[in-house]
């Protein structure tokens, strides 16, 4: 079985985070990895080449082939932030209703600006899905 492309690493964050173009999505995406870093006590890692990870938990299919993933994270991307979040978007419900301006994917939110989103709700988001996915693993 092929193995799984987006791998915790050792890239360099801060130097991503520096590279991206645009410069409101530069600012969006440092002071998301801040806020992520603060709500968690982890320390932001590069997974793959283009995403953010926070914490990280094994998890295991029912075929008993297991994976390590992180808790939360984000990639910033030409047009808005995608934000990863653990548990799906049923189990967030109530905190997505209070959020703002996003749009979802089939396992992301899609957030054009933070000052779109209530940010003191984007932190419970990212607390509750951080504490939730130790508790789905295995």
């Amino acid at each position: 079985m092929a193995e799984l492309k987006t791998q915790r690493n050792d890239g360099d964050v801060q130097a991503f985070l520096s590279a991206v173009e645009d410069e409101r999505r530069r600012g969006d995406a440092q002071r998301l990895c801040a806020i992520m870093a603060e709500v968690t006590g982890d320390a932001p890692v590069m997974w793959g080449t283009n995403i953010i990870g926070f914490g990280h938990y094994q998890y295991t299919y029912a075929n008993g082939r297991s994976n390590d993933w992180f808790t939360v994270g984000f990639a910033p991307r030409k047009q808005n932030l995608a934000i990863y979040l653990a548990g799906g978007f049923d189990e967030h419900a109530d905190l997505l209703g209070r959020l703002g301006k996003y749009t979802t994917g089939k396992s992301c939110l899609y957030v054009k600006s933070l000052a779109a989103v209530d940010l003191d709700v984007l932190r419970e988001l990212v607390a509750r899905s951080h504490a939730s996915a130790g508790s789905a693993a295995n």
